[in-house]
């Protein structure tokens, strides 16, 4: 449904190619899901279906390959779109992380093997936090709700990187309290 109701905002915006969509969402939303080709265009043929949006194909001039199809929002799309704007949200945050599913069965394993794995996360989260804080006054000069989700993510990835450091402290308590 969050791709759905995600193509229909983008294209709020300004009209766009499915590729366009894709990169967008992943520079933009990537933190929050992935998704993959096999994702979106299933949901724009179903969105053109339901006369949501419409596409029409646009011949490259002086390129060789089939015409790009482009995608705009209609206004039974802006309708839809803005109906589902004040609907309150489906479900609250759902947390996935891969680390923190291996995290939970840490203890099943060995103590250094896992720091290893924290060192890893810490480093991933500080370069994560350097681009966020780097995109942050750019997001801030994008409307309201850009700045505020923008500021968001940056105090999300400081938070769980604070949390990061006082579990390889804990982890390194552990390490030292095993060797007695």
């Amino acid at each position: 449904m969050a791709l759905k109701y995600s193509i229909l905002g983008l294209l709020h915006y300004e009209d766009l190619h499915g590729y366009r969509i894709k990169e967008h969402i992943e520079n933009n939303f990537g933190r929050m899901w992935s998704i993959n080709y096999g994702q979106i265009y299933p949901n724009l043929k179903k969105l053109r279906e339901d006369g949501l949006i419409s596409m029409k194909e646009i011949v490259q001039n002086g390129k060789k390959g089939p015409p790009r199809k482009l995608y705009a929002i209609t206004p039974k799309g802006r309708q839809e779109f803005a109906r589902w704007l004040e609907s309150f949200p489906e479900k609250p945050m759902i947390l996935r992380d891969p680390f923190l599913m291996k995290f939970v069965f840490y203890g099943f394993g060995d103590h250094k093997r896992s720091l290893v794995v924290v060192e890893q996360q810490i480093a991933l989260y500080e370069k994560q936090g350097e681009n966020r804080n780097k995109n942050l006054e750019k997001r801030r000069q994008s409307g309201l709700y850009v700045k505020l989700i923008s500021e968001l993510g940056a105090d999300m990835n400081d938070m769980f990187l604070e949390w990061l450091k006082r579990a390889r402290s804990e982890i390194i308590a552990q390490i030292k309290e095993d060797a007695k």
